[in-house]
């Protein structure tokens, strides 16, 4: 049986790409908690838009978000959270490494930013 948001739980992301972004930087410092999707077979990952052959793993700042996104092609996924300590200190270092791109809070639409992994750790204060 698949969970379903709490009907009164409402997305705070909108069309703008940036403020999604900025969102995503702010909850996951005052929660402490990152959201991406795991199955048994790893984390999601899909194609960069604006990379060739270049990998994006989605992030977001909360449940209901990365919930969403669970269905059709992506129904294996469920959502998984991360620590902000073992996203700063494992995550974004292995995605650099790994010349990978973060996706933070991408909308119903799998449509957002693709973000350099150093940005976030800056945008954290963790360079």
């Amino acid at each position: 049986m698949q969970q379903r948001p709490p009907q009164n739980a409402q997305s705070a992301l909108g069309e703008d790409q940036e403020a999604n972004y900025d969102l995503f930087i702010a909850r996951i410092q005052e929660t402490g908690k990152v959201w991406g999707l795991q199955a048994k077979d790893g984390w999601a990952v899909c194609p960069s838009l604006e990379f060739e052959n270049t990998d994006v793993f989605p992030f977001w700042s909360e449940e209901a978000d990365a919930r969403v996104h669970c269905n059709e092609d992506w129904a294996i996924y469920t959502p998984a959270v991360i620590t902000l300590e073992d996203f700063v200190e494992n995550w974004l270092s292995g995605m650099h490494e790994d010349e990978v791109m973060a996706g933070p809070n991408w909308d119903a639409e799998m449509s957002g930013l693709e973000v350099e992994p150093a940005d976030i750790a800056e945008r954290l204060g963790a360079e």
